[in-house]
């Protein structure tokens, strides 16, 4: 079947812990957005999925916008009340993806805390094997999304998919076909790793992209390193960070990635507050010239 533009979304993440996200998206929908990606922080915090859904949809009313992923972020590995929360999130985004017309469900694998990341591939095993199950069978696939959140391979609190090393052992340990990852450039950035060639290696393990870039302030790094008092990274919205998005979708596409870039914002430091809705539709804008700017129809023959 030949691909259109659409066959890769240009969308953007929708919190849906607090305030009244069926009234955002109506709002946000007119700047152009294709997609959405609502998603919750560690817990659902009694949320009515159903009614969730149904608003959702409702919002999204006969505009062409989808929602294929949804997210549930937090530590599901631990036995904390709140990552008791999550775990139940996951179930329960899981049980009712199909509500939303979603096929994904992503957020952070979790971890032991305080441990090396080998320490947690047994609980690992554990609640992602039975997550896994369930969700293949609803035909719902399980993203994980490739951020640190501030550890490394010795030690950490929520994600050990961060590190193309530890995607190694968690695709190893779990050889599920519905298990794969929420992927961006951002986050390998920010451990010094080139993102390029992760798409041609792991496409297949590549459900979801975010759209979130980072600029390396090399001037910090050759004065003061990396452990200093002066950031030597800032996240960014794309189209103000270092990435060549145009080559990152050609890539995707080259690979056969079928999905949406849903924008990750509120991370900028400079589109940000005031700034954030303006930096998303600049990112929204440049991310469709990246992907080939408006469809023209060939000539018939």
């Amino acid at each position: 079947m030949p691909t259109t533009t659409k066959d890769l979304r240009i969308g953007t993440m929708v919190k849906c812990n607090s305030g009244d996200p069926a009234s955002y998206v109506r709002q946000i929908i007119p700047h152009g957005f294709e997609s959405i990606e609502p998603f919750f922080w560690q817990t659902l915090g009694g949320a009515d999925i159903p009614r969730l859904a149904g608003t959702l949809r409702e919002a999204i009313a006969d505009s062409d916008v989808t929602i294929s992923t949804l997210g549930m972020f937090g530590n599901p590995l631990e036995d904390r009340e709140m990552d008791r929360e999550t775990l139940h999130g996951w179930e329960t985004l899981i049980d009712h993806a199909h509500l939303f017309g979603a096929t994904t469900i992503a957020g952070f694998t979790g971890r032991v805390r305080g441990r090396p990341i080998e320490d947690s591939l047994p609980r690992y095993r554990e609640v992602w094997g039975e997550l896994g199950r369930r969700a293949a069978d609803k035909g719902v696939r399980l993203a994980f999304e490739n951020c640190a959140m501030d550890g490394n391979w010795a030690a950490g609190d929520w994600n050990i998919a961060h590190n193309p090393d530890a995607w190694e052992l968690i695709f190893n340990a779990l050889p599920h076909e519905n298990i794969g990852l929420e992927w961006e450039p951002c986050h390998q950035m920010v451990y010094l790793i080139d993102p390029m060639p992760q798409i041609r290696k792991w496409a297949s393990r590549i459900f979801h992209v975010h759209g979130k870039d980072a600029t390396i302030r090399w001037h910090i790094i050759r004065e003061h390193g990396i452990y200093g008092k002066h950031p030597f990274v800032f996240m960014r919205t794309p189209g103000f960070g270092d990435s060549n998005w145009t080559d990152i979708i050609s890539e995707l596409r080259l690979a056969g990635y079928r999905g949406a870039v849903d924008i990750e914002g509120w991370h900028d430091p400079v589109y940000r507050d005031a700034l954030e809705m303006t930096g998303q539709v600049a990112a929204l804008d440049y991310l469709k010239r990246c992907r080939g700017g408006t469809q023209i129809a060939n000539p018939a023959a």
